[in-house]
């Protein structure tokens, strides 16, 4: 079990294991062998390790929901609230944005300059993209475009959502703790049955 102790630590620590963002533990654990181990481990813990439904992230989940894991999860549905909302909003602004069909999942690449350009040539972006920029979880203080972007793509990347593979290259990749948050709320939703009708406009990403 010594061999997995850094991973165990990651993941007690609540990280995100994903081909982006740690290439060689995901690959530890696509084996089963090494899932089992870490599974008996983390067992006395009332902890398990789980994975998103298309296998791209792994992460810790409860083992059984007692009391104690309702209330942490109950704490956690809050904060989650208060990211998942402006979050969503961002997914939906990079998809129009760009032109793409779908919503945004582990491993797919945005060009900073591209994304940059399009959203200032299209007022409504512009508008939309400035008021996602002044959120509480973005916390940009600036009514520049430039400036409001720098600091939602470095909150997106301080809060593991994105990474940038070249400090000196402007594209960034999307990490499959997108895909961990969206099963999150539909997994507490699912358990506690509370209420996410404040957003409308994105319920089929639940």
């Amino acid at each position: 079990m010594i061999e997995h102790g850094p991973l165990l630590e990651a993941l007690l620590a609540g990280a995100s294991i994903c081909q982006v963002t740690d290439e060689e533990a995901f690959r530890r654990l696509q084996d089963e062998v090494v899932r089992e181990e870490l599974n008996h481990f983390l067992r006395p813990l009332n902890r398990r390790l789980a994975q998103s439904q298309d296998g791209s992230v792994f992460f810790l989940a409860y083992q059984e929901l007692n009391s104690t894991a309702r209330e942490h999860l109950g704490k956690e549905f809050k904060q989650t609230v208060q990211s998942l909302l402006p979050l969503l909003e961002w997914m939906q602004l990079v998809q129009e944005a760009l032109g793409r069909d779908g919503s945004l999942t582990a491993g797919d690449t945005i060009k900073f300059q591209e994304f940059a350009l399009r959203t200032e040539d299209n007022q409504s972006l512009r508008q939309r993209f400035n008021q996602l920029a002044a959120d509480r979880f973005f916390k940009s203080n600036s009514e520049q475009l430039d400036q409001q972007l720098k600091q939602v793509f470095k909150r997106l990347k301080e809060t593991g959502y994105l990474q940038q593979p070249h400090k000196d290259r402007q594209y960034y990749i999307v990490t499959g703790k997108i895909e961990q948050l969206i099963e999150l709320v539909r997994f507490i939703k699912d358990e506690e049955s509370l209420p996410l009708d404040d957003m409308p406009q994105q319920e089929s990403m639940f």
